[in-house]
């Protein structure tokens, strides 16, 4: 399934006015989760797509024209004891704050995004619409579980010319997301694409980043890889993330390391997340350049992380016709650990411990 267009009927929906948040919370036609399912599949298909079009919203504006626009990716996961909870919605809350401001937008308060998350999964699980915890899960580690993602995003108010965004609308919407990568694959390729160069919005979750990110990806799967790696913009030297996730490479000296964070860096918060778990278990981690050649020689393993992503391996990374494999094409076992921690506490197999889970 990975990430489906079929949005769940209740949309949050709140646009800058008069220096305020006006929030509303939209139903879209729906019948029940299993209804749904029993439909014809054109007919569903006609029905989810009604669920993606607001006829009283501007279609020209300074986001269709120009991409002038933010994101968030998040996670309200099915619970081992029942119900579902939210990861580190704070943090997310706090990013997309960041990145309105960086984009000149007024931001969006931390606790109105707190409150439109929450309450959009629980309205939308009133009606049916939510994955159920399943055991089965349990087997690859949840590499293969369901879980409702919540996109949180901006629109520009109606507007043609370049220009920015000052009475911006925010929207938040649920949809079901299973694995992000595809199974059994797990080789990456460095792409010679730029994704941001220094002073741009390469920090920023803004949607104009993933155009490259896309066009990238495409010609990596064209070729035969799962994911693609970028360097950095002026040396073309230094390793800075994948299409739409952090990097990670666990080093034959025993160290975890992690491209620092810049203005070309997006600060991820699984990233933030797994350098913590990584150093409470006693694993050196340093956030610092790390260049192409020195991750080809020294890297005995290596895993992106993301929202999406969680921690996923990448057994190889090839080069300019130079393939490195790492742990013989195998999954780590720090990557394992990493992997079935987050994983865990994620889904209420392990406990949290941090107060990370935000229960819906």
């Amino acid at each position: 399934m990975a990430f489906a267009l079929n949005t769940y009927p209740i949309t949050y929906r709140s646009k800058f006015t008069d220096g305020k948040w006006p929030q509303e919370y939209l139903e879209k036609p729906h019948k029940t989760q299993e209804e749904e399912a029993a439909m014809s599949e054109d007919a569903r298909a006609k029905l989810e797509n009604s669920r993606n079009h607001y006829e009283d919203m501007p279609l020209v504006n300074y986001t269709s024209q120009y991409g002038l626009a933010c994101f968030e990716g998040l996670k309200a996961l099915p619970q081992k004891n029942g119900g579902l909870a939210i990861f580190r919605p704070d943090k997310n809350a706090a990013r997309f704050a960041r990145s309105m401001e960086g984009l000149k937008m007024p931001p969006f308060p931390d606790k109105l995004f707190m409150e439109a998350c929450i309450e959009t999964v629980k309205r939308n699980a009133a009606l049916g619409f939510y994955p159920h915890y399943e055991s089965a899960w349990e087997k690859d580690s949840y590499m293969t579980a369901n879980s409702v993602y919540i996109r949180p995003f901006t629109i520009a108010e109606g507007g043609i010319g370049v220009n920015l965004s000052s009475e911006p609308y925010v929207m938040v919407i649920n949809t079901p997301v299973s694995s992000y990568f595809s199974s059994g694959r797990s080789d990456a390729i460095v792409s010679d694409k730029v994704r941001a160069m220094p002073n741009g919005t390469g920090w920023i979750k803004a949607c104009s980043n993933y155009v490259i990110s896309a066009l990238a990806k495409s010609q990596a799967l064209k070729d035969g890889y799962m994911e693609c790696v970028f360097l950095d913009g002026t040396n073309r030297k230094y390793i800075e993330e994948g299409s739409s996730c952090n990097i990670f490479f666990y080093l034959k000296s025993g160290e975890l390391v992690t491209p620092e964070l810049g203005d070309t860096i997006l600060p991820g918060i699984t990233r933030e997340s797994i350098i913590e778990l990584a150093r409470d278990k006693g694993i050196k981690v340093q956030e610092r350049k790390i260049s192409i050649d020195e991750a080809m020689e020294e890297a005995k393993e290596c895993f992106v992380s993301g929202t999406a992503a969680g921690a996923t391996p990448l057994t190889s990374l090839t080069y300019q016709g130079k393939k490195a494999v790492f742990n013989d094409g195998n999954t780590g076992e720090l990557t394992i650990e990493i992997r079935d921690t987050i994983k865990g506490i994620q889904y209420g197999k392990l406990p949290d411990t941090k107060g990370w889970m935000v229960k819906v």
